[in-house]
C-alpha cells in the first residue's frame, strides 16, 4: 500500500473516532485500532493531532466544547478513569463546573493525568457508582454527591441536592448505598452530606422521588387501597401513579417540583392535557403524604378507589 493511501485511511479512522468522542482521541486508542506509532507521531508533527494532555489529542484544532475537555481528561488518566466530583456535577447539570482543573477519579495509583487535571485515586469505584453520560464515563449522581461533599462548601452541596431533586434524579437510597461503599473514607464529607440531607428533609421537602413514591405506596397499602401503576406513560406523559380503570392520575410534588416557573407551567399544561383526555388528576405534596396521609386517603376514596 502506497504511503498516500495509508495516510488517507489513517485520517479516516482518526476522524471517525474523533466524531464519536467530542473531537478527541487517545494515543492508546489509535494504536489499538492498528495505527503505527510513526503515523501517530507524523499526525502530531503535521498538526493533524493537537496535544491536549500526554497521549491525548484534539483532531484538527483545539477549539473543543466543554464535553471534549472533560473526555480528554478522562482519557489522559487512563482506562479505569471517570469524570467525578465538581465536573461530574457539571455534566449531570447539578452545578456549574468552573474551577481550573478537571476532576477525574481512578483506581490506578500510577496515573496522574497532568497539571490541568485533579486526579482523585480511590480503592473503591464500584460498577454501581459509574455510568456514561454523553459518551463520557462519569460517576453516578449518587456517587457524585458523595464526592462533591469533600470538595465544595456546605451551601453548594445543598444547592446540588436541591437541583438533583428538581430534576428528579436524587435517590436517597442510592446515596446511602454509595456512602456505605465508601465507608472507609468516613470524614467531614460524609458528615456534611448526612447533615445536608437531614436539613433538607427537616424542611418538609421531598428527599427523593423514590422516597416520596415509597411513602405513598405504603400509605395506600396500609389503607387497603389498590396499588397503582407507577412511573408509566399516560397519553404520552410519564405520571407518578395511575389507576387506569378509574381514569385517575396522582402526581407527587416535592418542593422542587415548583422550583422554577417553567416546571410549574409544564405541570399545569400536562394536567390540562390529561383532563381534556378524560383523566382526573390529583396532586399531593410531601407534607400531605408524610404528615396528613388520612386526608390524602380520604380524597382517593371520594374519587372512587376502594
Amino acid at each position: 500500500m502506497d504511503p498516500q493511501t495509508c495516510t488517507g485511511r489513517a485520517d479516516e479512522l482518526i476522524s471517525t473516532l474523533a466524531a464519536r468522542q467530542w473531537g478527541v482521541v487517545a494515543r492508546r486508542q489509535l494504536l489499538g485500532a492498528g495505527l503505527s506509532p510513526t503515523i501517530v507521531r507524523d499526525g502530531v508533527r503535521g498538526g493533524r493531532l493537537v496535544r491536549i494532555h500526554r497521549g491525548v489529542y484534539a483532531v484538527g484544532h483545539a477549539r473543543l466544547r466543554r464535553e471534549g475537555w472533560w473526555l480528554a481528561a478522562v482519557l489522559a488518566v487512563g482506562p479505569q478513569a471517570v469524570l467525578s466530583h465538581r465536573d461530574a456535577a457539571g455534566l449531570h447539570g447539578l452545578r456549574p463546573a468552573n474551577h481550573a482543573r478537571v476532576d477525574v477519579t481512578t483506581t490506578d495509583r500510577g496515573r496522574t493525568g497532568g497539571p490541568r487535571i485533579a486526579t482523585h485515586v480511590t480503592t473503591v469505584l464500584d460498577a454501581q457508582d459509574v455510568t456514561t453520560v454523553a459518551g463520557i464515563p462519569v460517576t453516578t449522581v449518587a456517587r457524585t454527591l458523595v464526592d462533591l461533599a469533600y470538595v465544595v462548601p456546605r451551601d453548594h452541596l445543598t444547592k446540588a441536592i436541591r437541583e438533583a431533586e428538581r430534576q428528579r434524579v436524587f435517590d436517597l437510597r442510592a446515596v446511602e448505598a454509595a456512602m456505605a461503599r465508601t465507608a472507609g473514607r468516613r470524614g467531614p464529607g460524609h458528615r456534611a452530606l448526612k447533615e445536608a440531607i437531614e436539613e433538607y428533609s427537616a424542611l418538609g421537602l421531598s428527599a427523593t422521588r423514590s422516597f416520596l413514591e415509597d411513602a405513598f405506596l405504603r400509605r395506600l397499602r396500609d389503607a387497603g387501597l389498590p396499588r397503582p401503576g407507577v412511573n408509566v406513560l399516560v397519553e404520552g406523559f410519564q405520571v407518578d401513579a395511575v389507576w387506569r380503570a378509574s381514569k385517575l392520575v396522582v402526581e407527587l410534588d416535592g418542593w422542587a417540583s415548583h422550583h422554577t416557573r417553567r416546571a410549574f407551567e409544564q405541570d399545569r399544561e400536562r394536567d390540562a392535557a390529561l383532563t381534556a383526555a378524560g383523566w382526573r388528576v390529583v396532586r399531593f405534596t410531601h407534607r400531605e403524604i408524610a404528615h396528613r396521609p388520612d386526608r390524602a386517603i380520604e380524597t382517593l376514596r371520594r374519587l372512587g378507589l376502594s
